[in-house]
């Protein structure tokens, strides 16, 4: 096993894999800013080591900061947790030309996912469901209205670089896509560096499902069951919850086979997940891109499978067999997650400030992954999560019942937090129903 970690992230998800790490006898390593010296992941770890100022460029994304206090601490491995760094394949390849062992899919599965109309092409010849759409970018807005005519309206209009809800829009005609196109065109050119537009067809009613792979270090890639992540605001996830309750046992069994092949299709190693869209009209599912690294979301899966994901990580890194029998998966049960961000609960703007009071819910079947205490001061400078709130259950209408228990406990004071808006949310019947899409924040609204 991997002797000493460190880990190229902050808040919530360094505190999670500092945790691991320590259980397994790993020494962990934290990097931090400027300006998170005080969290709970900085005075956790084993040493930590500022990387740079507040500005995540100069610190979190400072390839050559990182490195340095890889090597000034001794460290033999790198997880980069998410967003950051962990998609980069530049920084993958530079962690192993350094001699370190990178806890995550190799460089050219990452560059193979990382953009949507090279990854769409690549899953449609493995075999896995596309949606209708271009199968090169639309290189301007003749080349959009054109695509758009042949597809047929409405239609998503998304930045082939872009991710996690980023980069997207929605045109009925050709009036809004001629001002979709130049929209997402320009924040995909000032956010990712490529201006590329991919043109898909858009459902009206549809349920985002994913579905949690792990490739092993002997070369199988195994699906661990799918998540339900259709509760979402602005394109952005806020509940996940495994199984979902939209999947038949027919549907299951070819929405796991899909993610596998799309998995094998580029020699998936380590954690990744496979995202789709789900028709509610027809129950057709749809790949929609490949998140190649360790998700927010994956403690639902952790619950249902009984593992634990980065240690399966740092397994598969480190060239181990998994903890589990990859013939004989188990799931049991239901989990939910709910992503406590600092935000308000109506208009979900981000809402900054210093915690005055912190007390987290507790209780059986509930888990708390989070990056703050009280007397921490959540800053602007990076994204509003504090905390998730998992709670599982025998079967989903436990699950929903703890989750409104420990909503109800849970005290957060200081910044904007969303947790009224939860309370809300699993009181409402389309939710508590499971019969929702991804409609159902603006319906609330």
């Amino acid at each position: 096993m991997i002797e000493s970690l460190l880990v190229a992230n902050r808040g919530e998800i360094a505190r999670r894999i500092i945790r691991t790490a320590r259980r397994l006898g790993i020494r962990a390593i934290a990097v931090h800013s400027e300006a998170d010296a005080g969290l709970p992941f900085v005075t956790e770890a084993d040493e930590a080591v500022c990387v740079g100022p507040a500005n995540p460029a100069l610190s979190y994304r400072n390839v050559e900061a990182i490195l340095a206090a890889a090597k000034s601490t001794g460290a033999q491995a790198i997880h980069p947790g998410y967003g950051f760094l962990s998609e980069n394949a530049d920084f993958a390849r530079t962690v192993e030309a350094s001699g370190l062992i990178w806890v995550g899919p190799g460089a050219d599965a990452i560059t193979a996912m990382g953009d949507k109309i090279n990854a769409r092409n690549l899953m449609a010849a493995a075999g896995v469901p596309v949606a209708p759409g271009t199968t090169d970018p639309a290189a301007d807005l003749s080349a959009a209205v054109a695509a758009a005519a042949e597809i047929g309206y409405p239609v998503m209009v998304k930045a082939a670089a872009g991710g996690g809800g980023m980069g997207m829009g929605v045109a009925a005609d050709e009036a809004a896509l001629r001002t979709e196109y130049n929209k997402v065109r320009s924040f995909a050119e000032r956010m990712f560096g490529d201006g590329s537009v991919l043109i898909e067809r858009y459902f009206p009613r549809v349920r985002h499902v994913e579905v949690q792979i792990l490739g092993l270090a002997d070369g199988r890639v195994v699906a661990l069951g799918e998540r339900e992540c259709s509760v979402q605001r602005r394109n952005q996830k806020l509940v996940e919850e495994s199984p979902s309750p939209a999947v038949s046992p027919e549907l299951r069994e070819r929405l796991l086979a899909a993610a596998v092949r799309a998995g094998e299709a580029v020699n998936y190693r380590n954690a990744g997940t496979v995202e789709c869209l789900l028709d509610v009209a027809t129950q057709e599912f749809f790949f929609l891109e490949m998140n190649t690294r360790l998700q927010v979301e994956h403690p639902v899966t952790e619950y249902v499978y009984g593992v634990d994901l980065v240690e399966e990580q740092l397994r598969v890194a480190a060239g181990l067999a998994p903890t589990f029998d990859p013939d004989a998966l188990d799931p049991r049960g239901h989990a939910i997650e709910l992503r406590i961000n600092a935000e308000d609960p109506k208009r979900f703007l981000p809402g900054p400030g210093a915690i005055t009071t912190w007390n987290e819910p507790a209780g059986e079947g509930v888990r708390v992954d989070s990056g703050y205490v009280a007397g921490n001061t959540v800053t602007p400078f990076y994204d509003s999560l504090m905390a998730k709130l998992i709670v599982s259950g025998k079967d989903r209408a436990e699950a929903v019942e703890r989750a409104r228990a420990a909503v109800a406990q849970f005290e957060i004071a200081g910044p904007k937090n969303n947790v009224p808006f939860f309370a809300e949310l699993l009181e409402n019947e389309e939710f508590r129903s499971g019969d929702y899409d991804t409609g159902i924040v603006s319906r609330m609204r």
